[in-house]
């Protein structure tokens, strides 16, 4: 039997259970390191503690996105120690860690959400590398 010109080319698939969610903590932590930082991640931190009883894929994206929000404080962090090491922010090297950080660890993490988003948006799970924690079923 051939296909009608009505027929969409490909059948549709339901969305597996959490995949909204996952897409949420995804943006989520994209628009904590890029538009609304602080406050976008306060709203992930809250979203991660309410939805305990989450689907696995909501529960793994969540657990990702909040332990890579951590790390990018804890480098940032980092990057402000090691300024105020070098002699405070009116030293020229305070625009060498500042670059360093940003091409780095900053555009890393972002790089990392994407990815993490597309996975979300496929339905699939997504551990982030070094920085991630281990999705148990």
């Amino acid at each position: 039997m051939s296909p009608s010109a009505d027929d969409p080319p490909f059948p549709e698939c339901p969305d597996p259970p959490g995949q909204t969610l996952a897409v949420i903590a995804e943006v989520l932590y994209l628009m904590n390191l890029l538009l609304l930082p602080g406050f976008a991640f306060l709203i992930l931190l809250g979203l991660y503690f309410k939805e305990g009883g989450a689907p696995q894929l909501a529960r793994c994206h969540l657990r990702q996105t909040v332990a890579a929000s951590l790390w990018a404080v804890a480098l940032l962090g980092a990057a402000n120690g090691l300024i105020l090491l070098l002699g405070g922010y009116a030293m020229p090297a305070t625009w060498v860690v500042v670059i360093l950080y940003f091409t780095v660890c900053h555009s890393t993490l972002v790089l990392l959400g994407v990815l993490g988003l597309a996975k979300a948006m496929a339905g699939r799970t997504f551990i982030y590398p070094v920085v991630g924690r281990r999705c148990d079923g």
